[in-house]
């Protein structure tokens, strides 16, 4: 029996193209199936996203071109990964975390959110609501929580009625999005504020990456958001507006 070490099997990765990468995973995965016609395009996507499909007996795997120099590990990582998905099965925890150390290395994140900049569009509603004006609500938290010295990013109410996500911070397009659910005479004002102060503090104190950890929420971020004046009542009716939206 031959062993390979560590370099060698590396070096056996970097001599393989993608497609052949896909039909040694597939072979490991599915040893009993015929492997199908392999075809991998890399595609303009604004994100780090990949889609993999397998119909008529033919494989079809789309990658974001951002991915195109990744190592062969981290291709190969991929591929357990999207065949994993493509019959049902959770990857194995070591090869997803090595795809996510990839993703969260400084470099790459980097690249991915000025990519993000160019090809992504962020559509939403003007920050001027039926019921509720976001610019204005954002300069009386500025001023109030955070000196007034805060630059105000994009604001606006989102296109979707989402009931789950009420806002959300994007830091590739520098924008604060509230759900336009909240636009109504039925949400306490105290609640609107809640969350545009939660996604200010998203600027105040970014998504941290550890390892294979994202975090989003610090502790920094949790002490300062308990710095909310009316923190308590604004969660009951945090609560209040989930079971709400729940019901509907």
């Amino acid at each position: 029996m031959v062993h390979l070490g560590k370099m060698q099997v590396e070096t056996a990765l970097f001599f393989e193209t993608v497609e052949q990468i896909y039909e040694r995973v597939f072979r490991v995965m599915r040893p009993r199936t015929p492997v199908p016609q392999i075809t991998v395009l890399y595609r303009k996507y604004a994100n780090a996203n990949s889609r993999i499909r397998l119909e008529s007996g033919r494989l079809r795997v789309d990658i974001s071109d951002l991915l195109e120099g990744a190592p062969a590990p981290i291709q190969e990582s991929l591929a357990f990964i999207l065949i994993s998905k493509l019959f049902g099965k959770a990857p194995d925890r070591s090869i997803s975390a090595r795809y996510r150390r990839y993703l969260n290395r400084a470099d790459v994140r980097r690249t991915l959110h000025l990519v993000k900049q160019e090809r992504g569009r962020k559509a939403f509603r003007h920050s001027k609501g039926s019921v509720y004006d976001l610019c204005e609500i954002f300069d009386e938290l500025n001023l109030k929580y955070f000196y007034g010295l805060m630059a105000q990013p994009q604001l606006g109410w989102s296109l979707r009625q989402s009931r789950t996500t009420l806002g959300h911070y994007d830091p590739s397009h520098n924008a604060i999005v509230l759900t336009s659910v909240m636009d109504s005479e039925n949400t306490p004002e105290l609640l609107v504020k809640f969350v545009m102060f939660h996604e200010m503090l998203h600027l105040k104190y970014p998504t941290q990456h550890r390892g294979t950890r994202r975090c989003v929420h610090t502790r920094e971020f949790k002490q300062a958001e308990k710095e909310f004046d009316g923190f308590e009542a604004a969660r009951q009716k945090l609560k209040q507006f989930a079971e709400h939206a729940a019901l509907h």
